[in-house]
């Protein structure tokens, strides 16, 4: 079976400030490197807007209403906080970054692909149920897990993060749920401030924090030892992926030294997990990566190692030896 691309040409419309860090250029970089012919075996398509319903699945309906009200006139760009930003397209993009989730869910759970990649602006991994924040509107990942036991009757639903910066917003959803699991590895101290040992919800939120100048050895050791057992544990149906490459060393924002080839490594283990537990249902959603360079190559081995599990990719970029480019 294939791997399936779920991107949209409003997620490069969606425009904060110039100078802001979460801009169009990172969508431009991925809409490039994944042209490359490694790249040729992905089914490829638009992501649809979500409905209302889906969004509700997380959010209540008063902040969904918020957000759309906030919403600007064309020319006009707003702020929800200091970092989080809408113009005229960013409720457009907001909606179709869930609908992409939907979509990949749904075609992973049909068994009509293997696996899927969602590229796609705003990310969501810190949106709270009541609260946008982080460069984030709404909970994507999150939505994407509870629409899988809504939709398709699961009943154990994991969300992976290896994103520098922890999901504040994906752990607050799933802190009192035993069925959603969440772990992260991600960089201390740093933005949101969360992400401690000790916050362990009721027993399914795992965190593995790590410091500045971490690099593989650190990262891996991480998974291996903490992440990886307790979600083989939890013995999820389908596994999420929040894939944020700003742990890469290039990334303005954070302070990890990961490369392409960590990022390989780290999807084709959760792919192996997937295969053992979870009939090897894997959904990918881009969170961050603010060094052009790094996101592109990072995302390049990332898409070839989820390639890779359907017998499609060659592992050229998957070993990180190829940007793609």
């Amino acid at each position: 079976m294939a791997t399936l691309l779920l991107t949209h040409p409003v997620f490069t419309l969606h425009a904060p400030p110039p100078g802001h860090p979460e801009r169009p250029d990172r969508m431009r970089a991925i809409d490039k490197v994944l042209t490359h012919p490694l790249f040729a075996d992905l089914v490829r398509r638009e992501a649809e807007r979500a409905a209302v319903d889906d969004i509700l699945l997380v959010h209540p309906e008063s902040y969904v209403r918020k957000i759309e009200a906030s919403a600007p006139e064309p020319g006009d760009v707003v702020s929800l906080d200091p970092d989080t930003w809408m113009n005229e397209a960013s409720l457009e993009a907001a909606y179709r970054a869930v609908g992409g989730g939907i979509a990949a869910v749904d075609a992973v759970m049909s068994g009509e692909v293997a696996n899927a990649f969602c590229a796609l602006r705003p990310p969501g991994h810190h949106a709270e149920t009541s609260r946008a924040m982080g460069f984030c509107l709404f909970s994507s990942a999150a939505i994407a897990a509870h629409h899988a036991k809504a939709r398709h009757g699961l009943e154990r639903v994991a969300v992976v993060d290896f994103d520098v910066h922890h999901g504040n917003g994906t752990q607050e959803i799933f802190w009192s749920k035993r069925d959603l699991f969440y772990g992260s590895t991600h960089q201390m101290p740093l933005f949101p401030g969360t992400g401690a040992l000790r916050e362990t919800g009721v027993g399914n939120i795992w965190n593995a924090p790590l410091k500045a100048g971490d690099g593989t050895a650190r990262f891996r050791e991480a998974l291996e030892t903490r992440i990886f057992p307790a979600l083989i544990a939890h013995r999820p149906e389908l596994i999420v992926i929040s894939a944020g490459f700003d742990a890469h060393r290039n990334d303005p924002l954070g302070g990890l030294e990961l490369t392409e080839a960590d990022f390989a490594w780290v999807t084709l283990k959760l792919m192996d997990i997937a295969d053992r537990v979870a009939g090897g249902r894997v959904v990918s959603m881009l969170e961050g990566g603010y060094d052009l360079t790094g996101l592109s190559r990072s995302v390049a081995a990332h898409v070839q190692a989820l390639l890779r599990g359907t017998g499609e990719g060659s592992g050229v970029a998957a070993e990180g030896r190829d940007d793609g480019q």
